[in-house]
């Protein structure tokens, strides 16, 4: 995600083409592997917290943590560029599709990779007049193009969320699951800090990104 972001910024900067990293190719092919993974892990994690039971305190709080750092995220980008504001990114994917993904605790794995199926593999956009109204571009079905910087609709991105919830599942169901479930050693958990962090990590990498290369800018010139 740093690497990504650090690349669009060089182009931000005019230090790299202008279309880089949003022309079909490599960059193009990472950003989707990083946003999946994103939803993929918000998956596992939603099995982890909550699969023997939704703890709806803990659920609430989460959400209501996400949620407002994607609301943030909206007003920020609304301000600084309104034409492609953020308006639904990866933030308010993971809040939205966390909730839906509470549905899928108790189905059978494979019913959850059936619609996880349906929902990457369903044909977009979809020929039906209600679906081209802009309130409901987050779903993904409709023939216009958003204008946003950051854009993961449902339809196919639910899709990650639901096969990391069946992952998640067929590893706690294995043989695999017991050495995985001990408390990890003093620096494992050293180590699984950016992981406990990330909200924190994806809040503010970018800032001191653009700052820094903002900063090299100037003494350069």
């Amino acid at each position: 995600m740093a690497l990504f972001h650090f690349v669009f910024d060089l182009e931000l900067f005019g230090y790299l083409p202008p279309g880089t990293v949003a022309l079909p190719g490599l960059w193009a092919i990472f950003a989707r592997i990083v946003a999946g993974s994103f939803l993929f892990l918000a998956g596992v994690s939603l099995v982890l917290a909550h699969g023997d039971g939704i703890r709806w305190q803990a659920f609430l709080r989460r959400l209501a943590v996400v949620s407002g750092a994607a609301l943030a995220i909206s007003l920020a980008t609304y301000v600084a560029i309104p034409g492609q504001f953020i308006y639904f990114g990866i933030l308010h994917a993971i809040a939205t599709f966390s909730v839906i993904g509470l549905l899928f605790l108790r189905l059978p794995i494979i019913a959850t990779l059936a619609v996880a199926g349906v929902v990457i593999l369903l044909p977009s956009p979809l020929a039906i007049p209600v679906m081209q109204s802009p309130w409901l571009s987050w779903l993904g079905l409709s023939s216009v193009r958003a204008s946003s910087m950051d854009f993961v609709p449902l339809f196919p991105w639910l899709g990650a969320l639901l096969a990391g919830i069946a992952f998640s599942k067929t590893v706690k169901a294995s043989p695999l699951w017991p050495p995985f479930s001990r408390p990890p050693g003093a620096l494992l958990h050293r180590l699984t800090w950016p992981g406990r962090h990330s909200l924190a990590i994806y809040l503010l990498h970018q800032p001191i990104l653009m700052g820094l290369i903002w900063i090299s800018t100037w003494m350069i010139r």
